[in-house]
């Protein structure tokens, strides 16, 4: 093997093994502690204005109605796939997040919105 076999082969191998789960809980417990402390910095940033601090829907109503209470049984029912798409895209009463919002944004503060449903 050459140098450039064995460096595509090292590439590979971490390409592989990034997608398998972290080794007993050291490295997934910091990652979702990142991911709700990221995930808490957004929401209070661009959601609890409207939303509430603890997201029941008390905040202000500057598009007109009354914003979702994330807590209610019928939010808690909502896939994550609506509920993401719902961040992504607005709806009538709320906008749209994507511009400022990543993929991965939007995944921590469905994360957190859940958390704090429990």
């Amino acid at each position: 093997m050459n140098a450039a076999q064995i460096g595509l082969g090292l590439i590979l191998m971490a390409a592989v093994g990034a997608g398998q789960p972290p080794v007993f809980g050291q490295a997934g417990a910091d990652s979702e502690q990142a991911r709700m402390a990221r995930g808490k910095k957004l929401f209070v940033k661009y959601c609890a204005g409207c939303h509430g601090a603890t997201g029941d829907g008390d905040g202000y109503k500057l598009l007109g109605s009354d914003p979702a209470n994330l807590m209610s049984p019928a939010m808690k029912k909502k896939s994550d796939s609506v509920l993401l798409k719902t961040i992504h895209e607005g709806n009538p009463n709320m906008p749209s997040w994507k511009g400022r919002l990543s993929e991965q944004d939007s995944r921590n503060v469905l994360a957190y919105i859940r958390m704090l449903a429990k």
